[in-house]
């Protein structure tokens, strides 16, 4: 071999040899005879010293094997056969064994050499492998690893196999059968009972074939005694338990009749029962978990066997069943309370399953009942958490056990739909007896009752969405749990989960409050004190800020006495974050004071002030933003130092989206003139707006003043027009592609809540707004910079985006105000929207823009002078030169829509020209397109049929287009270049 190439497989050698040996590694891939120089140096023990070139060897012998072997020669063959056979028995001699992955490696060419030559050309191969077990337990290994790859190629389920490769797997399992399976499973006893004390590594790699194998092979050749026996004995060594336990877990999942799959679960289970190994009392996490598993196992088999036998009709066999099922779930039980919840988690899909399956039955018997109320209290005492729980910090262990949580709220909710009168008494019952003495109970112990609480929500069926219907049990229980947590005083709780907890009980029976307002006083303070929004937590203060706005939400009618009250509570929250304040010492962050912003504005705008008393508390709400809004504006523009300048504009933004969340509080019924608090924001307004005379940090405050400005649209009605040119004018002052892409959306806004109204303001800023948007479109970038490229394209979009909005809302009048060159322009840049690069969003936009302006100046007549004849010479080919490009996806849903919109544009054309358009496709553009007239007339009929059939025509037209090499609709649908009145002409003279 090329010892030079060679060097580059040592991972510190410079790139150059690196790469050298790559190319080497291909050549004699792709060498007939390289495999055989490699299998040559492996026999000959050439590189016996150096693993990594006996592993690039064994990779050649492996492409080898995959691509060429199955078409190799008879002598070929003899070679492969004789090389494998060989290399097995180096790997048996101990002075000259390799290391893990080389063997792996070698199990596998074992493996591939099978599935080409098994059963008819190496009829012998697994007999030669048994052979080989005489020479120690070296070969016995690489006889298991063999077994192993093998499954993975022949059996493994989870591998996608082709039809040729599934019928090749299936002959040579059914080859296995009846030849050797028995020889097999005599050499896995053999391994079992040989090396059970000397090598354990070696047994439970076997007891893992076993687990592989039994669920094609017949199960009585390991569901025996002599097995079994040994399984059992396997159970009570420490270091086999743990693989028997997963072996006999292979086998009770072995597909099989529903009678005799019954039988042998029963028989293992009164077997390992006897024994003492499927109720252990050692407290061993791992091997808990391994049997544990194996009842989960045995129990969702049970179930699947009952239900196939309820199906038949066999009533006998499906009592048996049941009566299985039963003492598995006993056991279930056992592992379901286990302390590990590891061991806890295994057993809840079989727990899960069990209650489904009760649902079918019309009433329980005692002993389900019993279950039921046995799985009840493990879960009541699973749910809590432990001591080691960090509420302060969660990490990885908190991430599963809140996991593990919701395995056992799944289960819950079960019970809930399948006994909801059991659930509430029960749940009833641990709540009083808990929150009567929360002062002395752990902290735990109180969080789980109030989460029970919690869950019986989701848990028990409401009745018309509603939980509080009168004259129902459930509704009476309910009443009872909740008037109880509030009249304990169990929000006073120290704990930080207790808390959550209260809160998030509150907010989920929110009703409860509608119809008994008295306890409201007491849960408001809890909200607005200590324990709420005032608590030592974040965490608690954090997800009370959006609770306390939720409550807010549900029960406003009902707060009227308290609002002024509730203002004060709020107003230290309400403090802006600056660098001046101590921004990291805050009580709440900036999102969070988002939902405390809009809380206050619905208590005012909800009030039953009169408009006067609503304009005074929003000032209130909003002065101190509006004082300190120019403070901050004149110290980012006198600051320095760029961390203080960020920190500021932060301010300045987050102040602007503070005012626009108050915006929030009003709505169609109370709407903000009839509160009388135009005036306050257009007061903010103004001031914002002073914000834009700043190059610093543009950006973010450009963001926070259009947030403001989408906000007043909604709520302002007409009285926004007036700051808007002037809004408009300092917002575009040498704007960039992003700003102008953030700004018209705004300008969308308006046109639909506005429509003819901002006629004469959008007639005069259109031709400026568009030149703007042109000159950032065509300035100058780097040809790489994939950022400025996006944004680019971000922006064309929105301004055919903008232009769609135009046309759709029926303000075609702007456009046609234009002058005749500017509109020229603005047209043809909508028709280049329309092709060039693919990019479906924007080409079904262009096309519906040219489809509005079709039907609006496309006919006969029309007093745009010229569109006739811009129709026939760009819009038309744009319909074939856009589908015709060669990166036009007609497989894409997007794509599609974009077609169907240029099938809509040819159809308008036709509406308002009629023949004069079919005419001229006919006789003019498509033989200019080089289309044989059979195919003229074909498209003439279609666009003259209905739309879905045009449709669908126009897609198959240019899929076949696509094909044909030697007509490209793409390359010809722009050369027809005739005048209007050349068309007219022709029309004419056809017609005549």
């Amino acid at each position: 071999m090329d010892e030079v190439a060679l060097l580059g497989l040592d991972p510190s050698s410079d790139p150059s040899n690196q790469a050298q040996t790559l190319q080497y590694f291909e050549a004699l891939k792709s060498s007939p005879d390289g495999w055989q120089l490699c299998a040559k140096c492996l026999m000959a023990r050439t590189y016996q010293g150096n693993d990594l070139v006996k592993f690039f060897c064994y990779q050649v012998v492996e492409n080898y094997l995959k691509t060429r072997y199955a078409s190799c020669s008879q002598s070929e063959h003899q070679a492969v056969r004789e090389f494998l056979l060989t290399v097995f028995q180096f790997q048996s001699q101990e002075d000259l064994k390799n290391k893990n992955y080389i063997r792996n490696k070698i199990a596998q060419l074992f493996s591939l050499a099978l599935i080409v030559d098994y059963p008819h050309r190496w009829p012998t191969f697994f007999s030669d492998l048994l052979q080989m077990l005489n020479l120690g337990k070296l070969a016995i290994d690489l006889y298991l690893k063999i077994l192993q790859q093998m499954d993975g190629e022949v059996v493994d389920r989870e591998v996608v196999h082709t039809c040729e490769e599934t019928n090749r797997n299936t002959l040579i399992k059914d080859a296995m059968r009846q030849k050797c399976v028995p020889e097999l499973v005599n050499s896995w006893y053999q391994i079992l009972t040989s090396y059970d004390t000397s090598e354990p590594e070696l047994v439970c790699l076997c007891l893992e074939i076993i687990g592989m194998y039994v669920s094609w092979i017949d199960i009585n050749l390991v569901a025996n005694e002599r097995f079994v026996s040994v399984f059992l004995h396997f159970l009570k060594q420490e270091l086999l338990r743990e693989s028997a336990c997963d072996c006999i877990y292979e086998i009770v999942n072995k597909g099989m009749d529903p009678v005799a799959k019954t039988k042998l679960i029963e028989s293992f289970t009164s077997v390992l029962d006897t024994a003492g190994v499927i109720n252990p009392h050692e407290d061993e996490g791992d091997y808990l978990s391994k049997v544990s598993k194996l009842v989960n196992g045995m129990g969702l088999q049970l179930i699947g066997s009952w239900q196939k036998l309820s199906k038949g009709g066999d009533a006998v066999s499906a009592n048996e069943t049941m009566s299985a099922i039963e003492h598995k779930v006993a056991l279930g039980l056992r592992f379901l309370g286990d302390e590990d919840d590891d061991v806890s988690n295994v057993v809840t899909q079989f727990i899960h399953d069990y209650i489904t399956m009760l649902k079918q039955f019309s009433t329980l018997s005692d002993k389900q009942s019993s279950y039921i109320k046995d799985i009840l209290c493990v879960i009541f005492a699973k749910m809590k958490y432990d001591e080691s729980y960090n509420f302060d910090s969660e990490g990885e262990d908190e991430a599963m056990f809140q996991e593990y949580r919701k395995e056992l709220k799944v289960i819950f909710n079960n019970l809930g739909q399948l006994a909801p009168d059991l659930l509430m008494l029960t749940v009833q019952s641990l709540f009083s007896n808990t929150l009567q003495s929360w002062k002395t109970v752990n902290f735990q112990d109180v969080e789980m009752a109030l989460s029970m609480l919690y869950l019986l929500a989701e848990a028990t069926p409401a009745t018309n969405g509603q939980h509080f219907v009168k004259g129902t049990t459930k509704s009476t229980i309910l009443q009872q749990m909740l008037q109880m947590m509030i009249s304990s005083r169990v929000s006073d709780h120290p704990h930080s989960a207790v808390s959550l907890q209260y809160f998030e009980t509150v907010v989920r029976y929110e009703k409860f409050f509608v119809q008994e307002s008295g306890h409201i006083p007491e849960v408001l303070m809890s909200f607005l004190d200590k324990r709420g929004l005032h608590h030592a937590s974040d965490q608690v203060r954090s997800r009370v800020a959006y609770l306390f706005s939720r409550f807010v939400k549900a029960v406003r009618q009902h707060l009227q006495p308290y609002i002024e009250e509730i203002l004060v509570h709020l107003d230290d929250l309400l403090v802006l974050n600056s660098p001046d304040n101590g921004i990291h010492h805050l009580t709440l962050t900036s999102d969070e004071q988002m939902f405390i912003y809009e809380t206050a504005s619905i208590l005012i705008v909800s009030s039953h002030f009169p408009p006067q008393k609503k304009n005074e508390l929003m000032k209130q709400l909003l002065s101190p933003i509006a004082t300190k809004f120019g403070s901050f504006l004149s110290r980012l523009s006198s600051e320095m130092d760029e961390q203080k300048q960020q920190a500021y504009a932060h301010c300045l933004q987050q102040a602007m989206a503070f005012a626009s969340r108050t915006s929030k509080g009003f709505s169609n019924q109370q709407t903000m003139k009839s509160c009388d608090c135009i005036a306050v924001y257009t007061e903010m307004l103004q001031i914002f707006l002073g914000a834009l005379n700043t190059n610093i940090y543009r950006q973010a405050l450009q963001a926070g003043i259009r947030q403001f400005i989408h906000r007043m649209v909604v709520c302002m009605e007409d009285d926004i027009l007036p700051f808007i040119p002037v809004a408009m004018e300092k917002l575009l002052k040498h704007a960039d592609v992003r700003e102008l892409h953030d700004f018209l959306p705004l300008m969308n806004q308006l046109i639909q809540k506005f429509k003819k109204r901002i006629l004469p303001f959008l007639k005069d800023v259109f031709m400026p707004l568009v030149t703007i948007i042109f000159q950032a479109l065509n300035s100058a970038a780097e040809e790489n910079d994939q950022v400025v490229r996006v944004e680019k394209q971000m922006l064309q979009r929105s301004y055919f985006l903008f232009l769609t909005n135009i046309v759709n809302n029926n303000m075609t009048e702007v456009l046609a105000t234009l002058e005749p060159a500017n509109l020229h322009e603005v047209m043809c840049t909508v028709v280049s929207g329309t092709t060039g690069d693919p990019d479906p969003v924007r080409q079904k936009n262009c096309f519906l823009i040219l489809k509005k302006l079709i039907d609006a100046w496309g006919h006969k007549g029309s007093v745009m002078a010229g569109f006739g004849e811009f129709m026939y010479q760009r819009i038309v080919p744009a319909c074939f030169e856009a589908p015709g490009h060669p990166k036009f996806d007609l497989t894409d849903g997007q794509t599609i829509l974009a077609l169907n919109e240029s099938a809509n544009v040819l159809k308008a054309i036709s509406a308002n020209r009629g023949e004069e358009l079919t005419s001229y496709m006919r006789t003019i553009y498509l033989p200019s397109l080089d289309l044989p007239p059979e195919t003229s007339d074909e498209y003439c009929d279609a666009l003259n049929s209905d739309i879905k059939k045009f449709r669908n025509y126009l897609k198959e037209f240019f899929c076949k287009g696509k094909v044909m090499t030697d007509v490209s609709v793409y390359n010809k649908a722009a050369v027809c270049k005739y005048t209007y009145r050349h068309i007219q002409l022709l029309v004419l003279m056809r017609n005549t």
